[in-house]
């Protein structure tokens, strides 16, 4: 059965959510310190340092004088006297050591432009830049074959290198909340890709029909953009099972919706849809339907009497007008950071549906304030 829940508009909420979310903060390390004086931290560490020489090892003698366990003394550095054991751990640290060497990171608003020294590196696998003020990605992007997952988040990249299709083992590819208008047609070509997310660029309006050319995607993530019908490319992407196109202007979905037969969960709140076409009951493994409901005037009646175990969920907006809280100086009123609040929130929210065998018959606005 279908389900209609009320919440609050996110932007009216949120300062309450974060001046809630500031004073659990204070209470947690209230917590933290007092426990860091009892008894029983002291007991948690003990136990933890058994388990540890136990791990390792270390005989009972080591550690334990009087059947009281002695934290004094680095009892872990003895297991650099074990030949065998010092081998192990050695092995172990060459392993995370030659993984982290696939791998580059960088963080921070100094970085504008990427290291020169990155061109050499074209053996690694994976890409994390995020947070940064980058603005581009060069060419030589091309020479890293080997490249598994390019994550790119918050920056403010402008546009993709058409290079980015030469990359054909690319299986992730993450450019959410940059200045993203569009994507070159070449990202077609990497045929391997199981992952896309262009989330909160708020500017994309369509995706090249190329694209139709990722068989192997199974989530693709377009929210917070200004999508006014679902892309054709995606309705061709035929083992797409995640499907995240909420916070745009969407008016209808296509009647041929249900050629997506590998589809388990759409996401379409924050649009301006008025009706939901018959085609979603065709769709044999969707499980997970998010809708807003305000504007919705037209529903299939199978949809809210499915059987078949789909979740859908009809968000309704709260009444509330305003609220006024503390600490409203320190929220942050661009759209853009307003949506990526409004994700983590909505992920957190999706994610214990999910969890659940049924959703809930109705959710107050007095319950949704005190979960806050």
């Amino acid at each position: 059965m279908g389900h209609q829940v009320i919440i609050f508009d996110f932007s009216v909420i949120r300062g309450l959510w974060e001046t809630r979310v500031k004073k659990n903060k204070e209470r947690q390390r209230k917590e933290k310190e007092r426990l860091e004086k009892s008894a029983l931290e002291r007991i948690k560490q003990e136990w933890t340092l058994i388990l540890e020489c136990r791990k390792k090892g270390i005989p009972q003698s080591k550690y334990l004088k009087n059947g009281f366990v002695d934290t004094s003394e680095k009892n872990l550095d003895t297991s650099g006297k074990n030949p065998q054991l010092k081998k192990i751990h050695a092995l172990s640290d060459e392993v995370n050591k030659e993984r982290n060497k696939f791998i580059f990171q960088l963080s921070g608003e100094q970085w504008t432009e990427l290291p020169d020294s990155l061109k050499e590196q074209t053996y690694l696998k994976e890409w994390h830049v995020n947070n940064t003020l980058i603005q581009t990605i060069p060419t030589y992007i091309a020479l890293f074959q080997d490249l598994r997952v390019l994550e790119l988040s918050k920056n403010q990249i402008h546009h993709l290198p058409v290079e980015i299709g030469c990359l054909k083992n690319l299986k992730v590819l993450n450019v959410s909340f940059n200045n993203l208008k569009s994507v070159p047609p070449e990202l077609g070509d990497c045929e391997n890709l199981e992952k896309l997310d262009l989330s909160g660029n708020m500017e994309i309006t369509d995706l090249p029909f190329e694209l139709s050319n990722l068989k192997q995607v199974t989530v693709v993530d377009v929210s917070a953009n200004k999508f006014h019908s679902i892309p054709i490319c995606v309705l061709r992407m035929s083992n797409l099972q995640c499907l995240d196109i909420s916070s745009n202007n969407l008016k209808d979905l296509p009647e041929d919706i249900d050629r997506l037969d590998q589809l388990e969960t759409l996401l379409l709140q924050k649009n301006k849809l008025t009706y939901l076409p018959r085609a979603l009951v065709n769709m044999p493994k969707l499980s997970l339907l998010v809708v807003s409901g305000d504007d919705l005037v037209e529903v299939p009646t199978a949809i809210c009497e499915s059987t078949t175990g789909l979740k859908f969920v009809s968000l309704k907006n709260s009444p509330v007008e305003t609220i006024v809280c503390e600490d409203t100086e320190e929220i942050i009123e661009t759209e853009r950071e307003r949506e990526q609040v409004e994700k983590e929130f909505m992920k957190a929210y999706i994610e214990d549906l999910k969890e659940r065998e049924s959703t809930p018959s109705y959710t107050t606005k007095v319950l949704l304030s005190l979960q806050l």
